[in-house]
């Protein structure tokens, strides 16, 4: 291993109550890094910015390794980049703030110029046939009033694919008020419509009694042998994209798009960005901003409304 003190740094993110997704994410990141200094064969006391400037090069080619060493095809997003630039930039900075050697200061780690893409949300129409598909595109009966279940909760609430999956029956009150630790171990309620606790409730009679700890099972979850497994991200990532393709929409949709389009709407129809902010569990209104200017319609209406030449 080239980069000194990494465990101190990953026990430092535990110390001060980082998720263990975070810190997951944060040695991965870091472990593509050593082994790129390992594969110049550089010295880590020796490092400098050209040091640096060839690891940010590495990372844009196809020649990059991933964090199990293994090759691919896939070119790294700008953002991605950043996301590793990032780790390695706070994992310097760990250095100096504990008085250990830093080869390179991490202001000097400076991030790749990202392209804002144009936001693009579905027609309503679309997203509701989506939610929908799944009891008359699914052959199991299960299945189908399962997955239809979960993309009604991610739309009524806007909350994350992790937090769906992990979701637990003791989070739901009567009144359909979902309490989510979330992303970061940050607190915060969401809110079902009554048509998503329909349909929790019509996926739950056909469940019918198990002790799982989770609401939402695998097909195989029903057996008391796996009543701790849960669905994952994969599945029901792959399962959107086969819907919309079998439903014909053309915008990419993923669970990450239901969640954007929540917000989008609510937007639309004037909901407050503060409040907004507080349903996504966002920590920086700007953040949600992303959200609410992504309409061309929301857009429209307000040149509409406001231009002082409109009429």
């Amino acid at each position: 291993m080239k980069l000194t003190n990494l465990d101190d740094f990953l026990l430092n993110l535990k110390a001060n109550n980082y998720s263990e997704e975070t810190i997951y994410s944060y040695e991965r990141d870091l472990n593509v890094f050593d082994d790129f200094l390992e594969d110049i064969k550089a010295d880590f006391n020796l490092i400098d910015k050209k040091t640096i400037l060839n690891y940010k090069a590495y990372l844009i080619s196809q020649d990059r390794l991933t964090a199990k060493s293994e090759k691919t095809a896939k070119k790294l997003s700008p953002f991605s980049i950043n996301r590793m630039l990032s780790a390695a930039r706070s994992y310097f900075k760990f250095l100096i703030d504990m008085d250990f050697k830093s080869p390179v200061s991490p202001s000097s780690i400076a991030l790749v110029k990202t392209v804002q893409k144009h936001p693009r949300v579905s027609e309503f129409a679309e997203i509701v046939a989506l939610i929908e598909s799944p009891e008359t595109l699914e052959k199991n009966r299960f299945v189908a009033k399962r997955n239809r279940a979960m993309l009604e909760v991610l739309f009524s609430t806007g909350m994350r694919i992790s937090e769906l999956l992990s979701l637990r029956k003791e989070q739901i009150d009567k009144t359909g008020r979902v309490f989510i630790r979330g992303k970061g171990k940050k607190e915060r309620f969401a809110y079902l419509t009554p048509r998503a606790l329909k349909h929790i409730k019509g996926y739950s009679d056909l469940l019918g009694l198990n002790d799982s700890a989770f609401l939402f099972i695998p097909l195989r979850g029903k057996n008391a042998h796996n009543k701790d497994k849960r669905i994952s991200a994969n599945y029901l990532q792959e399962r959107v994209k086969r819907y919309r393709e079998l439903l014909g929409i053309n915008i990419p949709l993923s669970c990450h798009s239901i969640r954007h389009a929540f917000a989008t709407y609510l937007a639309e129809s004037g909901a407050n960005p503060a409040a907004i902010q507080i349903l996504l569990g966002h920590e920086s209104l700007d953040t949600t901003t992303r959200y609410v200017h992504a309409s061309d319609r929301y857009a429209e209406k307000m040149h509409n409304k406001y231009h002082p030449l409109r009429e």
